[in-house]
């Protein structure tokens, strides 16, 4: 499915989405007013759990980047019609949904690496926590990314769009534990809870920075399930965009 990739003109695409995005510099930062917000009133009203909670802004963010792809894939496609003649063009159909979500990623992760100054002052990670971090944040972007991909092919209209980003957002960003500690969720909940990818990654993370202790069972299920989504989504973004292009 993913083997044999092509990857001509994704360099150039690439970088065209990274100068449009950067154009947005207000789109850049009202991304972060959510975390910011939950920041706040966590520092307010329960300080001991302001790491937890910036470790969660982090993997929030992150799927919030990958979900720009759908807007972004979407605007593209319908309000300036640019998708037939991206597809006709040398840039092949993976080629346009990497470019597409690595632009978003380049041009939102600043305010990430904010993020990440202020964990290290609140409780430096050690480095397996360092790793841990990284790699759960990557396998995070993947999955949303390639949801936003498929997801933003499935409709002719921007307002049955839109209502799309927002429900998926706060469906694996707010309601699982991300902003709080999975100590929190009920011991029947937390194998369910943990295949999600959102909570899966800061599940992780607040293990490793030993924030909020896991058993090796919960880690297992947490790291199987995030890499094999990552990879297993990925693969069929690549599939989903060469089967939606429309070649000549």
């Amino acid at each position: 499915m993913a083997f044999g990739l092509k990857w001509s003109g994704s360099g150039m695409f690439l970088a065209t989405e990274i100068r449009v995005q950067l154009h947005e510099w207000l789109a850049i930062v009202t991304g972060t007013l959510t975390p910011g917000a939950l920041i706040v009133f966590v520092a307010i009203l329960a300080p001991e759990l302001l790491p937890v909670t910036v470790i969660g802004a982090l993997v929030y963010s992150m799927f919030l980047i990958g979900q720009r792809v759908l807007n972004e894939a979407a605007y593209i496609r319908i309000d300036h019609k640019l998708n037939e003649l991206y597809h006709a063009s040398p840039l092949s159909p993976e080629g346009y949904f990497v470019g597409i979500a690595g632009g978003m990623l380049v041009a939102y992760l600043p305010p990430s690496l904010v993020l990440v100054v202020i964990l290290e002052i609140l409780h430096p990670l050690p480095p397996l926590g360092w790793l841990v971090l990284a790699a759960s944040l990557i396998g995070v972007w993947l999955v949303s990314s390639t949801i936003g991909y498929v997801v933003s092919t499935l409709f002719k209209d921007m307002k049955t769009i839109w209502p799309y980003s927002a429900l998926l957002t706060n469906l694996f960003g707010v309601v699982p534990p991300v902003f709080y500690p999975l100590g929190r969720v009920a011991i029947e909940w937390r194998s369910a809870v943990l295949l999600l990818p959102t909570s899966a990654a800061a599940a992780l993370v607040d293990a490793a920075a030993g924030l909020d202790p896991i058993t090796t069972n919960e880690a297992i299920l947490a790291a199987g399930a995030l890499t094999v989504e990552a990879i297993a989504l990925f693969a069929f973004g690549i599939y989903w965009a060469r089967r939606t292009a429309r070649e000549p």
